[in-house]
């Protein structure tokens, strides 16, 4: 069986990151299955899903090492298509991934203690946000 729901989210730009474990599993719970996965799915272009330790020492280091890969102000060939100035938030989306899947068992996520469900909006303005929950099971 396949149940698909959706999460509404509102960033505030510039690296928001947000813990959506919560989201994700009420989506799980309420599909009444009890085996299969859980798919996470950004429809955006500057965002992005990971799992991590939902800490703001963890989230601040990963906007640090993202900012050495792939910083802000460096001139990105999207800035003169489009006249914006979020080249680099494609770029951290591309790096991240626009989908997340996840096991779960007896209705529950198969997250480890510290694992939690992180989505990352990289754009430069805040944004309504839509993600879509797949769950495919038994």
């Amino acid at each position: 069986m396949v149940i698909t729901r959706e999460v509404q989210l509102h960033s505030k730009g510039e690296f928001d990151v947000q813990d959506i474990t919560d989201q994700v599993a009420e989506a799980v719970k309420g599909s009444e299955l009890k085996a299969g996965i859980v798919t996470i799915f950004c429809p955006g272009s500057t965002c992005g899903l990971t799992t991590l330790e939902f800490e703001s020492g963890v989230i601040a280091d990963l906007e640090g090492v993202l900012d050495e890969i792939a910083p802000p102000d460096q001139p990105y060939l999207h800035h003169l298509r489009w006249g914006d100035q979020n080249g680099h938030s494609h770029v951290r989306a591309a790096l991240m991934g626009p989908s997340l899947t996840v096991p779960f068992v007896n209705g529950v996520l198969t997250l480890g203690t510290w694992q939690q469900i992180a989505y990352c909006d990289f754009d430069t303005e805040p944004r309504a946000r839509r993600l879509v929950v797949q769950i495919m099971g038994e």
